[in-house]
């Protein structure tokens, strides 16, 4: 069971990598990031706090009908 368990810890652990200098360019693009488009989030977030009648913390709540 500990020989299993340290594979698995060794195998966790080759999975963490540094960035290099000349890699930190590829991360940067626009492509790369968890919302390429600011303005598609924007519009989805204001259409599910609609929806769900919740705020994101910053406005005031809706009323469900997506008309706030």
């Amino acid at each position: 069971m500990r020989l299993i368990l340290s594979f698995i810890m060794l195998a966790l652990l080759a999975a963490c990598s540094q960035v290099q200098p000349w890699e930190r360019g590829y991360l940067a693009k626009q492509e790369m990031a968890w919302d390429s488009d600011p303005l598609e989030r924007a519009l989805n977030d204001h259409i599910f706090f609609s929806k769900e009648a919740s705020s994101g913390g910053n406005t005031a709540a809706g009323g469900g009908c997506g008309c706030n």
